[in-house]
């Protein structure tokens, strides 16, 4: 018998190097060192990502994950089930330029992107 081992943070979220390097130059200048990351019921699919500047930390009980340029994510316990496998990448299509979050739990979007449901 053996024993794995499970890192809890390493299997909620992935960010890409050009998210991070987003969220640092979004933070500089104002004073926070994070960005807190929930979900709440909107839209016509169901639910939305809403993210948060933070100076030093987020809320009681998020799961901090650092992401080794200075800047830490905050994830809401309640959001942690939705964010499970998730990548966050920086992209950039034509000339717009937008965090997507590509996440495996998403069975159905709405047609402008700005909601999403889980089973």
């Amino acid at each position: 018998m053996s024993v794995e081992t499970f890192d809890v943070k390493s299997e909620l979220v992935t960010v890409t190097p050009a998210a991070a390097e987003h969220f640092r130059a979004s933070l500089a200048g104002k004073g926070c060192s994070g960005v807190r990351i929930s979900v709440r019921e909107s839209g016509c699919t169901g639910f939305k990502y809403v993210m948060d500047e933070v100076e030093a930390h987020g809320s009681q009980g998020d799961v901090e994950v650092a992401l080794g340029n200075g800047v830490t994510l905050y994830l809401e316990p309640a959001a942690l089930a939705f964010l499970r496998g998730t990548q966050i990448d920086y992209a950039r299509e034509g000339v717009n330029r937008t965090l997507k979050f590509n996440n495996p739990n998403v069975t159905a979007e709405c047609g402008c992107g700005e909601s999403f449901s889980v089973e």
